[in-house]
């Protein structure tokens, strides 16, 4: 057993396994920014709520209020 066998069985493992490392890191930060973007589209949707209760706006302002922008993205 020589030290370059050793350093031929080494490098495909590091590789696999920084690779695997990377997808989960790219999981989870995608994760935490869907949840992020959701929480704050449900914020949004209270806060309006909160104002049309109030008597800032009317209903109709809070409904065109809370049908503006892009519809939120279907997960699979």
């Amino acid at each position: 057993m020589t030290l370059a066998s050793i350093a031929d069985e080494v490098i495909p493992v590091v590789a696999i396994v920084s690779g695997c490392l990377v997808a989960i890191t790219s999981m989870i930060v995608k994760g935490v920014g869907n949840a992020s973007k959701t929480r704050q589209r449900e914020q949004s949707r209270r806060e309006i709520a909160a104002y049309v209760a109030e008597g800032s706006m009317t209903p109709e302002q809070g409904e065109r209020l809370m049908n503006a922008g892009p519809p939120p993205v279907k997960k699979r």
